[in-house]
C-alpha cells in the first residue's frame, strides 16, 4: 500500500531498504533568505534526496512569454503541465512513491505533497518530523550535490485535490457551502501587523488556525484523534468538506490541509493565491479584528 499522508522515519528507512521505486525530496526553504534552503540541503540531506526549491521548482515567478500561472499571489503555482515537465526532468515517474520533507516544521514540503496530489499522483507522503526525526532515528545523511537524474516521463492524471480561485472564493463568500480557513499567525489574521503584503486583515468570515498548531512538541504532527477534535471545535458544525485553506501565499496553509486529512476530515480545497492575491484587488472585501 502506498503512503499517502505521513510516513515515519523508521517506515522510510524500511522503504529505502526494500528497493521499491521511490524518490525523496528535500523542500527546505527560508522566505527571508531564499537560498538558505539550498545551502542547508548541500550541508546535510537524506541520501539520494532531490532538492525542490520553492521559488524555482514549485512556483512560477518568471513565466515564459504567453505562459500562465495556475494561481496568483506571491508564490504563483505553475501550470500542471510545467510541473509535470519538471518532474520528468528529474526522473520522477508515475510508478514511484514520493516522500517529501523539510527542516522547517512541514512549512514547505506540504507544497510539493499537495502539488503531486493536484497532478494526480496519490503515492506521496510527508516525512513526519522532517529531517530532525530522520537523524534522531539514526538515519544517514550526506553533504554535497547528488548526481543528476536520468530524465523520465511523468504523465498527468486527473487532479486529486481541488484548487480554488479568488473568483470562486469571492462568489461563495458568506454562503454555507464554503468555510475559509486562514493559516497565518493570529496578529496577521486580525490585521494588527502585515509584514509581507500591502493590506492587513483577512477574508471576511474566515476562521483562523495558525499552521503551527498542528505540530506537537516533538516536531511531529499531533495524533489524529487530537487533530480531529481541534478542527471540529474550530468548525463548530460546519462540514469539513466546505473548507478552503489559505495563508499568505498558499504555502503554509498546507499543514492545515494535511492535518485535516490525517484527522480523517479531508480532502479539502486550497486557495493557492491566498491573502497576497486576495488583497491585490481593492474591490475584494477585507475584514479586521
Amino acid at each position: 500500500m502506498p503512503y499517502t499522508t505521513l510516513i515515519s522515519a523508521p517506515e522510510l528507512q524500511a522503504l529505502l531498504a526494500s528497493g521499491q521505486p521511490l524518490m525523496v525530496f528535500d523542500c527546505s526553504f527560508d522566505l527571508a533568505q531564499p537560498e538558505a534552503g539550498t545551502q542547508a540541503y548541500l550541508a546535510s540531506h537524506i541520501p539520494g534526496a532531490v532538492h525542490a526549491h520553492l521559488d524555482r521548482d514549485l512556483s512560477l515567478k518568471q513565466p515564459a512569454p504567453g505562459e500562465q500561472a495556475a494561481s496568483g499571489g506571491r508564490h504563483p503555482l505553475p501550470s500542471r503541465e510545467r510541473f509535470a515537465a519538471w518532474l520528468s526532468s528529474i526522473g520522477f515517474t508515475n510508478g514511484m512513491q514520493a516522500v517529501v520533507y523539510d527542516r522547517n516544521g512541514c512549512n514547505y514540503c506540504g507544497r510539493l505533497w499537495w502539488m503531486l496530489k493536484w497532478a494526480g499522483h496519490d503515492a506521496v507522503a510527508v516525512l513526519d518530523g522532517g529531517l530532525q526525526a530522520w537523524t534522531a532515528a539514526g538515519g544517514a545523511v550526506l553533504a554535497g550535490a547528488e548526481p543528476a537524474r536520468t530524465p523520465a516521463n511523468f504523465t498527468l492524471q486527473a487532479p486529486l485535490r481541488r484548487l480554488a480561485s479568488a473568483a470562486e472564493v469571492l462568489a461563495a463568500l458568506g454562503q454555507d457551502g464554503q468555510t475559509v480557513l486562514d493559516a497565518r499567525a493570529a496578529p496577521r489574521y486580525r490585521g494588527e501587523v502585515e509584514p509581507l503584503d500591502p493590506v492587513a486583515g483577512h477574508i471576511p468570515g474566515a476562521l483562523n488556525r495558525p499552521f503551527t498548531e498542528n505540530i506537537a512538541a516533538d516536531g511531529r504532527f499531533k495524533p489524529a484523534q487530537l487533530l480531529r477534535a481541534e478542527f471540529q471545535a474550530l468548525l463548530q458544525g460546519r462540514p469539513a468538506a466546505t473548507v478552503v485553506h489559505q495563508c499568505g501565499s498558499g504555502v503554509s496553509a498546507l499543514p492545515n490541509l494535511l492535518a485535516m486529512e490525517v484527522a480523517g476530515l479531508g480532502p479539502t480545497a486550497l486557495f493557492a493565491g491566498s491573502w497576497s492575491e486576495w488583497c491585490s484587488d481593492p474591490q475584494r472585501p477585507v475584514e479586521r479584528g
